[in-house]
């Protein structure tokens, strides 16, 4: 099979070419800074004409019979499982990925996109009785049309995916924008798939502008009818905004502040092995991640003892060999971010109990202990350093765990489910895990959070309410009564 080519080009009405804007793009490998891709970057023309090719695409397609939308989907699939060793290389070598987490990405892919091949079978419409003699009311399943998606860096293919895949199978035409730093992996690889699945031509585009120069663009051009945005919680704002100001749908899945909750009757071991997995998969670079863990204050000297020992042992480095579980973060301005947060807290009273050292754009973990009010522990690191903070019970952990705007993922680490479930249930999250992390997803779970994390929900039929609208169509069968009825008028 023949690796992929023209990855460095924009995905516009079926074609790939040049943007049109005045910059050029380097994607580099955020290990060693090789340059992988230069991008001629999208410009305002080349979004419009992307929006407009969607457009003009979509009816077409969404009369496609639902059996054959099904089949391009699954055809899809197929070529995702059967390309996973070259999908994942681009994942370990455009975002840093270690094998571990590449290989899961690909495993959220397909199933998403498995997942959304039963959409076009599921489009279905209901009759509902009506309070109105001789009326029968009907209701339409339909796609709203174009939709906008906006990708992250961190899980590029996956998170852009989680969209794209419902949004097509159900009849819509996308447009997606991916993170320049990911474009290949956050898009471009997304193209081809669909290209080589048979998606007619101009259903989907893929653009890579430069945001300096198209500003706003992408979110208020009048076509897209809902725009998909994952990413942190300002920019959420701000798009949101943007949405109700022209009457737009927006799905929000933005940033978290995840707790793990560790109760005094808690098993030690498997509590401390959750965390190392919830807090430096990916090397913390997760909406999911955890980012503050909650202990009983008699659990706390000890989980923090096992808990640092395990991290030491983590190997971290170069995301190319298969054992290594932490490899760069994104740019060194992540890094820079995190390492003035650390210093933050540790003038706030927060004491550093593993300290990582920085290596190019790798960072070794760092944990801190302190209280829900340092800086570690109110602002999202997305990055592999962990605060851990003593509660005195149940109450206060709950407390502690909800003192945050944020309200994503989370998890609770209890002697008994029933024990823990009483816990998840008061704390304001999307999602909470029982006896495990907060790093879950699957394909037929409402996916999204409360307050500041976001709005809307991804995953099953939720993502079927999400990219479709319906309509109501009343057909009266007999007269209806009126008072404007020729028997009343004189």
């Amino acid at each position: 099979m023949k690796a992929y080519e023209n990855l460095e080009k924009n995905y516009i009405s079926g074609e790939w070419r040049n943007g049109n804007g005045t910059t050029t793009y380097e994607v580099t490998n955020p290990y060693n800074d090789e340059v992988l891709q230069k991008i001629k970057m999208a410009n305002k023309e080349d979004i419009d004409e992307a929006y407009n090719s969607a457009q003009q695409a979509q009816k077409e397609w969404e009369n496609y019979n639902p059996f054959e939308r099904s089949s391009i989907m699954e055809k899809a699939v197929e070529i995702m499982e059967g390309r996973r060793e070259e999908f994942v290389e681009h994942l370990i070598r455009e975002g840093g990925s270690s094998h571990l987490k590449a290989n899961v990405e690909i495993d959220f892919v397909i199933a998403i996109t498995r997942e959304a091949a039963s959409f076009p079978l599921r489009m279905t419409g209901e009759i509902v009785p009506s309070l109105v003699p001789g009326k029968e009311n009907r209701i339409y399943r339909s796609p709203l049309g174009v939709v906008g998606v906006i990708g992250p860096f961190n899980f590029p293919m996956y998170l852009a995916m989680r969209s794209v895949a419902p949004a097509l199978a159900v009849g819509n035409g996308v447009v997606l924008k991916p993170d320049e730093q990911t474009a290949v992996t956050g898009g471009l690889l997304l193209a081809k798939v669909f290209e080589e699945a048979g998606l007619p031509k101009g259903v989907f585009n893929v653009v890579i502008p430069n945001i300096e120069d198209i500003g706003d663009a992408f979110v208020e051009h009048p076509i897209p009818r809902l725009i998909s945005f994952t990413g942190s919680t300002p920019v959420g704002r701000h798009i949101g905004e943007i949405c109700g100001r022209n009457i737009k749908k927006v799905a929000l899945e933005l940033g978290g502040n995840n707790p793990l909750v560790v109760l005094e009757d808690a098993d030690l071991d498997k509590a401390v092995n959750s965390a190392l997995f919830g807090k430096f998969m990916h090397n913390g670079q997760i909406c999911m991640a955890l980012n503050r863990i909650i202990v009983h204050k008699d659990k706390y000297n000890a989980f923090v003892d096992k808990f640092v020992e395990k991290a030491k042992k983590i190997k971290v480095g170069d995301p190319r060999e298969e054992d290594t579980l932490i490899g760069p973060l994104i740019n060194r301005k992540a890094i820079d971010r995190i390492l003035g947060q650390i210093e933050e807290a540790q003038k706030q009273g927060a004491e550093v109990v593993l300290e990582g050292k920085v290596e190019g754009n790798v960072m070794h973990p760092y944990v801190l202990t302190g209280t829900n009010d340092v800086a570690t522990a109110q602002n999202e690191m997305f990055g592999p350093v962990a605060t851990i903070i003593s509660a005195e019970s149940d109450e206060d952990a709950i407390k502690i765990a909800n003192d945050t705007p944020f309200g994503l993922s989370g998890a609770v680490h209890a002697g008994s489910p029933e024990r823990g479930v009483e816990v998840a249930k008061q704390i304001t999250s999307g999602m909470v895990h029982v006896n495990d992390q907060s790093v879950n997803d699957e394909p037929l779970i409402a996916f999204g959070g409360e307050k500041d994390s976001g709005l809307g929900r991804f995953g099953g039929q939720w993502s079927l309410e999400e990219f479709t609208t319906v309509q109501w169509i009343s057909v009266q069968t007999e007269e209806r009564e009126s008072p404007f009825h020729t028997n009343y008028l004189e």
